[in-house]
């Protein structure tokens, strides 16, 4: 694989989840459990946002072809996307939200403190900044997680149901690709190794802690590298991008 078409996938990669995961959030706008929460949420989204079009921006000045991010976020189909699987499930109740958001939050934690070692400097660049937004993201969502955990007997039961239903979609988060061979050559990449090391610890601490349990599934979805997506990723995608798609080229 050409070293400029690895690195255009990689930032897709990365900007993907951030894009997708910011627009499920997104959906939680006026429906927070309580006032506090649907600000917390949308703010959240907004960083995602944030993330997800700087990393669109590099990868559009990587491919070198006279697309923007809008034109990578907005005329892409299902099939071009190259998100996690993870954060394109459905939000579900208020404790499937949380427990999908600490378990992206623990992987982007420990895969963007990596990341900052890049050798590409922008990459490096937008890790370090993203870095201090994500550490606030997973201090929320982890105290989410003890808050339900050690709740009552329901709130117990409905955040371990989130993660038995969302364990599946953990596994895709560390697989590993020709992009990533030929980018870790060239010490760009993260290997995911360490990082899935360093996640499972963190995750099944947090996990002790608010008396939950790890699932004990073994089968893994994956699939996300190649462009092959859940059901759920279609229908986002036809909310998120129908404006621009119904008035291309619209300015107001």
């Amino acid at each position: 694989m050409e070293n400029q078409t690895a690195l255009f996938q990689y930032c897709l990669r990365l900007a993907d989840s951030n894009l997708i995961l910011s627009h499920r959030l997104s959906e939680w706008c006026g429906h927070g459990p309580i006032l506090e929460e649907d600000i917390a949420l949308i703010n959240i989204a907004l960083d995602f946002i944030g993330h997800g079009t700087a990393l669109l921006q590099y990868a559009a000045l990587v491919e070198g072809k006279g697309r923007s991010e809008d034109d990578l976020a907005y005329m892409r189909n299902e099939r071009e996307y190259r998100n996690a699987l993870l954060v394109e499930q459905p939000n579900g109740d208020y404790a499937k939200t949380i427990a999908r958001q600490f378990l992206f939050d623990t992987f982007q934690y420990h895969f963007y403190q990596a990341l900052q070692n890049s050798k590409d400097e922008t990459l490096a660049a937008l890790a370090a900044k993203a870095l201090k937004e994500i550490t606030y993201h997973l201090r929320h969502s982890s105290q989410w997680v003890l808050r339900m955990g050690d709740g009552t007997d329901e709130s117990h039961s409905r955040i371990q149901t989130a993660f038995d239903d969302l364990w599946m979609f953990t596994g895709d988060l560390f697989d590993m690709d020709t992009t990533d061979e030929t980018l870790l050559k060239q010490g760009i990449a993260v290997d995911l190794a360490p990082v899935k090391e360093k996640w499972q610890t963190q995750v099944s601490e947090v996990l002790q802690q608010a008396t939950l349990k790890i699932p004990d599934q073994t089968f893994m979805q994956g699939g996300s590298r190649d462009g092959r997506h859940t059901e759920h990723l279609g229908y986002l995608l036809a909310e998120m991008q129908y404006l621009p798609r119904t008035y291309p080229g619209a300015k107001w």
